[in-house]
């Protein structure tokens, strides 16, 4: 008979602590008995819970055990089973960017849509450095002073308090505090750190020395592989260099520069929709694949569409697509705001590529901008935070965009299978989603449906798609979309 125990789960340190002061057995729990337990699976026959005992019971040689094994013999999934909570407080919304650049974590963060925001933000220490702290704090408070202007003219125009605080944090310059909840297995956290450590800003760096002192704390034995090599610290630097002898006239493409224009589709997956149908087909069947797709290939667009509704006949709301889905990929050429870009970035199961931001690719206006009379106030906000910019380095400098605004625009390569362009449009084209982070999800969809207008014929948000899965009359009926 099948036994499942109920190996561990997370506890606050609060809780530790005080079990540790009535216990002091309990002073050396550690996630590392966890990983030493589990790695021995493989080659002890005793049951796992015995093999949890025997790491509790010794907890020096399951640390010993776990350097040998992660480390010596190369199995560094073992370590994926230490996890580990941070809070992280007082962070940069920049340095939050590079934080949460490392896919396989999860992450909470404060939400400047929904909190109405005191003046709290990060002077670079290569800013103080340089004697510029007084100047940089005082954009700052202008930005903060612009801010609450904005929303109060906002709430004056009709706009309900919480979305004119939406809108107006457009005004905010990346040097603007966040905080997250971050849950991270031991070996991204040890990626993590490394990344981090060869980050070219100073508080990024510190974040990762924090991380590493404190994760050391209870796991010393998972975290050893922390210093960056040369291809963290100089890759940057060497693609750099390079480009300046291939294009010594125009080494960052400037000159040629096409138009910033939101949404463009770069690549998709030639016929994705026979690609997807042939292996919905193989799979259920057991079909030869080759002959899967020549069978799908030969179907016109009703054929293709009967398979499609079969496939998905009884899909609900919240359902993901069948994993046949990841067949077929879309990569985009994405130009949004910091705003929108703090949305996008949680979709991690994406390949997400990022350019700096770039003032040249101007700036999101929010809407009810306009309609207030802001639009005066925003183009003050722009000459201000472009002036600092500049004045602290412009494109070649990594501390300039900590004077950037929320509004300004930054370009992105992203590259996603169809199932997660489900995921991502069911999530952010929904009535309850942000305005601009919809706009962007909106132009993909569009994108997604041409090029595949069979398998790409259900995207939408939630609000419409149990409307639109309601109202499909039968397994012949082409699909209308949702333009």
């Amino acid at each position: 008979m099948a036994r499942v125990i109920l190996a561990g789960y997370n506890v606050d340190t609060t809780v530790l602590d005080a079990l540790g002061r009535r216990n002091p057995e309990a002073l050396a729990a550690t996630p590392e008995t966890l990983s030493a337990a589990y790695a021995r699976i493989s080659r002890d026959p005793r049951p796992v819970d015995e093999l949890r005992a025997a790491a509790r019971a010794d907890v020096g040689r399951a640390r010993a055990s776990n350097q040998r094994i992660v480390f010596e013999f190369g199995h560094h999934s073992v370590a994926e089973h230490a996890v580990f909570n941070f809070d992280l407080i007082g962070v940069s919304r920049l340095v939050v960017e590079a934080v949460e650049a490392r896919r396989l974590a999860s992450y909470t963060e404060k939400s400047q849509r929904y909190i109405r925001l005191g003046e709290d933000f990060v002077v670079p220490a290569e800013v103080r450095d340089a004697g510029r702290a007084e100047a940089f704090s005082a954009y700052v408070g202008r930005c903060f002073e612009r801010y609450g202007a904005a929303a109060r003219a906002l709430e004056a125009a009709g706009r309900d308090e919480r979305l004119a605080g939406e809108d107006a944090r457009y005004l905010l310059p990346l040097a603007t505090t966040a905080q997250l909840g971050m849950t991270v297995n031991a070996r991204t956290l040890e990626y993590l750190v490394r990344c981090l450590a060869a980050h070219p800003l100073a508080e990024a760096r510190e974040v990762g020395r924090a991380l590493l002192a404190a994760g050391s704390e209870v796991a010393p034995s998972l975290l050893l592989f922390v210093e960056p090599g040369r291809s963290l610290r100089g890759r940057t630097q060497e693609v750099a260099a390079a480009a300046r002898a291939l294009w010594p006239d125009d080494p960052d493409g400037r000159s040629v520069r096409r138009g910033v224009s939101d949404v463009r589709l770069l690549h998709a997956t030639p016929d994705g929709d026979a690609r997807v149908l042939a292996a919905v087909l193989a799979g259920a069947v057991g079909m030869d694949g080759v002959d899967a797709l020549d069978r799908v290939g030969r179907l016109g667009p009703e054929g293709r569409t009967r398979l499609f509704d079969a496939a998905t006949r009884h899909l609900g709301v919240h359902d993901a697509l069948p994993r046949e889905f990841e067949h077929a990929s879309l990569t985009f050429e994405v130009v949004l705001s910091a705003a929108a870009f703090g949305q996008l970035k949680r979709h991690r199961m994406a390949t997400l590529t990022a350019g700096p931001y770039d003032p040249g690719l101007g700036v999101t206006t929010p809407p009810s901008f306009s309609e207030a009379g802001l639009g005066a106030l925003l183009a003050e906000a722009v000459r201000d935070a472009e002036a600092v910019w500049a004045d602290l380095g412009g494109p070649t400098s990594p501390v300039a965009p900590y004077a950037c605004l929320n509004a300004h625009r930054r370009r992105v390569v992203l590259t996603l299978n169809l199932r997660e362009m489900y995921h991502v449009s069911r999530l952010r084209e929904d009535s309850h989603a942000q305005w601009d982070i919809r706009a962007v999800a909106s132009a993909m969809s569009a994108e997604a449906r041409r090029a595949f207008p069979v398998c790409a014929s259900l995207l939408g948000g939630k609000d419409r798609v149990a409307e639109f899965l309601t109202a499909r009359e039968g397994p012949s009926k082409p699909q209308a979309g949702f333009e």
